[in-house]
This record gives structure tokens, C-alpha cells and sequence, in this order.
């Protein structure tokens, strides 16, 4: 519930950024005219994700008689979870990761990389499935694009705002929407604010994937050690193909490259996630 709740609070608060920095650049003409951009960028993508995102890793789907055992665990689950059974993919990589896609429960995927089937025992696994079929049941593909619309739609204010700033020829007033100085810092912070709270979205529906996937499969401590093999092995192993905008599908960071980039995860520590996903288990509260 209070990740629920945290989650509502920041898209909240990335309306109001939204709010604030069309007001800058033209009021509710302004708002309107960003929103309509930032929708026609994300509508697409939102509802091709599952073909985007399975031809972007080269996921090949695979049926029951390729993969009877991963079938029957990815159902058992689905069923707990009280959603359809989705399509199965896997990953031709041995960089062990998982991730869900598709825009509702009715036509979602579910891929693995063969690196995780090399790595997880079958109990792990199923803790990795659990999760990943949370974010299925919790619509979280349906979250990150509401998010993704209105943190472009202020990219898109933000970079109006700093063109009138250059354009108002270094003139200043009053008037709030007119000091070029006021603009340019706004048209320079409002990005970085964004794309901020998109990541602490994205963290807040991590915790609950991860209580999500300990109540489906009943067992918690699996879940956490798979996430401290899969942390220790992506290190060793990083993803080198596919797009850093992808990340927060994941269900640990895919490091792509590593470096500075890591430092703006839209994961939340390992660390903080196991000792939750333990207090779960040492509590009995799933």
C-alpha cells in the first residue's frame, strides 16, 4: 500500500512540475500543446512495446514443447497472480536477466536470458518469475509510460522555454514568464527534476513487484538470494545490446557499459531490496 501510495504522490508531483513549466512557456495552450507531443511520441510505443522491446533483444518466443518446465512455472504463477498466461520468450545472451512487457495483462510477455536459466536454481527462478509477473498483474507498463508522457511533454516545455530565453535577447521583467534568466534555469532544472522522479517511479515499483513475487511464490528468501546472484553475475556478465531506456523493464539493472550511468539507476539497491524482501520472510507478512 505505501508503495502504491508513493507512487501516486510522484506522479502527482510530476504533474505539477508539468504545470509550473507550461505555465513558463504559454499557460494551458502551453500544457495542452506538450502533452499532445509527448503523446503522440509514447502512444506508439506503448502499444507495439512487446514487439519492440522481443526485436530489440532478439527474444525468440518459445511454446510449451520447447520449454515445458519454464511453461509450467510461468502458468502455476500467472494463476496466483490472477492474470492470463502470458507469452514466454527467451534471451539469446548469457547476461542473466528477466524482464515483462506489453501493454496490459491480456498481452504480456515474459523473457528470460539463457545467461538466468544457466545461473538460478528452479526455486530462485520462480522467485524471478513471480516478480516479473507482479509488474504484469500491477499494469506497470501502463505507470512508466503515464510517467514517460508527461516527463517528455516537459522536456519538450523545457526546450521551448529555453529557446525564448535565448530569443528574448537577454531582456528582463516582472512579469514571471518573461525574465529570461528565470527561464533558463527553469528550462535547465525541470528535465533533471523529471527525469528524477521517473526513477524513483520506477524504484517504487520495483519494492512492490518484489513484495508481489514473494507472495506468489510464497517464498521470499528465494527471490532475495536470486537478486544477490543475478547483482554479483551482471556485473561480471553486463548486457551489451539494447537501449539504456529500457532499463527499468529489468529486474536488476542490465549495466549497459557500466561507468557514470549506474550512478542514475531506476533500480533500487540490492541491498535494500533483500533486507525487505528477509524482514517479509522473517514476519510471515506474504
Amino acid at each position: 500500500m505505501m508503495n502504491q501510495m508513493k507512487t501516486v504522490l510522484l506522479l502527482s508531483l510530476l504533474s505539477g512540475l508539468l504545470i509550473v513549466i507550461g505555465g513558463y512557456v504559454g499557460g494551458q495552450s502551453g500544457i495542452v500543446m506538450a502533452l499532445g507531443f509527448a503523446l503522440v511520441m509514447n502512444i506508439f510505443s506503448y502499444w507495439c512495446s512487446d514487439k519492440m522491446v522481443l526485436k530489440m533483444y532478439h527474444a525468440r518466443e518459445v511454446d510449451s514443447s520447447e520449454a515445458p518446465a519454464l511453461h509450467r512455472m510461468v502458468a502455476d504463477l500467472a494463476s496466483r497472480a490472477g492474470v492470463p498466461m502470458p507469452r514466454v520468450a527467451i534471451v539469446p545472451t548469457q547476461a542473466p536477466n528477466a524482464f515483462a512487457t506489453g501493454r496490459n495483462p491480456e498481452h504480456a510477455v515474459v523473457a528470460v536470458t539463457e545467461g538466468i536459466l544457466n545461473l538460478l536454481s528452479p526455486e530462485e527462478l520462480r522467485g524471478v518469475l513471480a516478480h516479473e509477473l507482479a509488474h504484469v498483474a500491477h499494469r506497470d507498463i501502463l505507470v512508466q509510460t503515464v510517467a514517460g508522457v508527461i516527463g517528455s511533454a516537459i522536456t519538450a516545455l523545457a526546450s521551448m522555454l529555453r529557446y525564448a530565453a535565448f530569443f528574448s535577447g537577454g531582456r528582463s521583467s516582472d512579469e514571471r514568464g518573461n525574465n529570461p534568466f528565470a527561464m533558463l534555469a527553469m528550462a535547465m532544472l525541470a528535465p533533471i527534476a523529471a527525469g528524477l522522479i521517473q526513477m524513483a517511479v520506477s524504484r517504487s515499483r520495483e519494492y512492490l513487484a518484489d513484495e508481489g513475487g514473494a507472495k506468489f511464490s510464497g517464498q521470499p528468501l528465494m527471490l532475495a538470494r536470486a537478486l544477490e546472484k543475478l547483482q554479483a553475475s551482471s556485473q561480471r556478465v553486463p548486457m551489451k545490446f539494447g537501449s539504456p531506456a529500457t532499463e527499468q523493464m529489468f529486474i536488476v539493472t542490465p549495466l549497459f557499459g557500466g561507468g557514470l550511468t549506474n550512478l542514475f539507476s531506476t533500480h533500487p539497491s540490492i541491498e535494500e531490496r533483500v533486507a525487505r524482501l528477509r524482514e517479509m520472510a522473517e514476519s510471515g507478512r506474504y
